[in-house]
């Protein structure tokens, strides 16, 4: 704990967004979101967590690096809390790093626990969750909250359906389990490019974070990201007539259901798109 940042937000309901790397980002929207946030709102360490308790080496290695005859550096992981301050000055915190491997309930606790000594009323998150569609049209957007009435404007896809866990989803439902306000975002990302930067995600969790906490999120370059990162696309598809059929179809889908105000895809659709997502990082984590 850094004492002076720490009483510089007790008592002044700053929001708690928790954005930790995990083994679900498609789009990497959790880490682009983090990283965006790190890079325009001047951050400010609050506390750091006991990563090498938290982390397992074995399981996710540091990178190192060996120069001619010697180690010469090591990328150790970290999971920290900031203080951030967005564009009127209003202070908000951010949890980001590596997502625990151990220790879960604790960790959750102890969030809590920092909470209630600081004052916070509500966490937030975000997330990307690959989807069967295309990148030429709007990036659509799912709440979920520990309160049905802030889940608002939800596309009518999903009902209900069982995902491996995440440790921000389960701060999420002990946050609710004990009265607390706790939401987020998950972006539509098209499945073709789950695995690669998807910035439009980022900017549509962003402008969802800034309507429901009211903070003023600097966009910084993020439109000309957006901007390159659809030119280069545009190449890659035009570059493949497979895929330059996909995501036509996928168009054609889109427009129809909207048209038709009609739920798209189906759930089943969604469930299948998210088992190739999670076998194909697997195969990636262990060729």
């Amino acid at each position: 704990m850094v004492p002076e940042t720490w009483e510089t937000v007790r008592g002044v309901d700053a929001p708690l967004i928790h954005l930790l790397d995990g083994f679900l980002d498609a789009g990497r929207v959790t880490h682009g979101t983090a990283n965006h946030l790190l890079s325009t709102c001047h951050p400010e360490r609050v506390a750091t967590f006991d990563i090498d308790v938290l982390h397992d080496f074995r399981s996710r290695r540091p990178i190192m690096t060996f120069d001619t005859y010697r180690w010469t550096a090591i990328q150790m992981p970290h999971l920290v809390l900031d203080k951030l301050t967005d564009e009127t000055g209003r202070p908000f915190l951010l949890m980001h790093g590596q997502e625990p491997d151990s220790r879960w309930e604790r960790m959750v606790t102890a969030t809590l626990s920092i909470c209630d000594e600081l004052g916070v009323s509500r966490l937030y998150t975000g997330a990307g969750i690959p989807m069967a569609v295309p990148h030429t049209r709007p990036t659509g957007i799912t709440r979920h909250a520990t309160l049905q009435d802030l889940a608002h404007d939800n596309p009518p896809l999903i009902d209900r359906m069982d995902v491996p866990g995440q440790w921000s989803a389960m701060l999420e439902l002990r946050a609710g389990e004990v009265g607390r306000v706790a939401m987020g975002y998950v972006a539509h990302v098209p499945h073709y490019l789950s695995q690669i930067q998807f910035p439009q995600a980022v900017k549509v969790v962003l402008s969802s974070l800034m309507e429901d906490t009211g903070l003023r999120i600097p966009l910084g370059d993020l439109d000309e990201e957006i901007v390159e990162n659809r030119e280069l696309i545009g190449e890659e598809v035009a570059g493949s007539a497979e895929t330059s059929e996909l995501v036509a179809a996928l168009e054609d889908a889109f427009d129809t259901a909207h048209e038709r105000a009609t739920p798209m895809p189906s759930a089943d659709e969604i469930a299948a798109e998210f088992e190739k997502f999670l076998a194909d990082r697997e195969q990636d984590q262990n060729p």
